[in-house]
């Protein structure tokens, strides 16, 4: 009844296909495979392979399609577990419609979404030590030039490219290249997960 809400809800955008459905992980990771879609919505908990490990190996592989976990459970570990996983969003089952096609259009754009409730529950974990920090000397940080920890650490705080450049004294096209730059060298994809790692590297603090 909920891929089936889910379906007609999707299927009213102009703009916007679904190309399949599927009732479990495994069936779920066969049909990416044959329809490629652009963005998948994912359930964390079904039988046998739960969305979690299904939206890693998807993630893994090669030209991989964005995804959006989808759970009525608003618990922080499938947040860090779903966001670790390379998700690119994270939706509860009772947002309304026109949040769940917003954030489907972000992601299929390139962008990522999290709402501002699961934004500050994942920075109140780490701020209590629910998620701990990772040694100043990960290997991570070698890669990055002082400018770049700098736009990192700004990225965290979910300021804009213009409202980095302003922090930091640059340009936003400035701040847009070290971005596309520094997210190649820590291994990601989006700004979500580029803010994991500053806060498991310790760059971030809670505001």
């Amino acid at each position: 009844m909920v891929r089936a809400g889910l379906c007609a809800i999707v299927a009213s955008q102009d703009d916007l296909d679904v190309v399949g459905e599927a009732g479990d992980g495994a069936a779920g990771l066969a049909l990416v495979a044959r329809e490629r879609p652009d963005v998948v919505l994912m359930d964390v908990r079904m039988p046998g392979m739960d969305g979690l490990t299904a939206t890693a190996r998807l993630t893994a592989g090669e030209n991989p399609p964005r995804v959006i976990v989808l759970t009525t459970f608003h618990q922080d570990a499938y947040v860090f577990q779903a966001l670790r996983a390379g998700a690119s969003g994270f939706l509860l089952k009772d947002a309304d419609p026109a949040s769940l096609v917003a954030a489907i259009r972000t992601v299929a754009a390139g962008e990522a979404m999290l709402s501002p409730a699961v934004t500050k529950r994942l920075i109140d974990a780490f701020a209590t030590g629910t998620v701990t920090a990772a040694r100043d000397d990960d290997p991570r940080l070698t890669g990055l030039t002082p400018r770049e920890r700098d736009v990192l650490t700004q990225i965290a705080t979910g300021r804009s490219n213009a409202e980095i450049g302003e922090v930091l004294g640059i340009a936003a096209g400035t701040v847009k290249a070290h971005v596309n730059a520094l997210l190649p060298k820590l291994g990601v994809r989006d700004r979500v997960q580029a803010t994991i790692v500053a806060y498991d590297l310790g760059l971030a603090r809670p505001r």
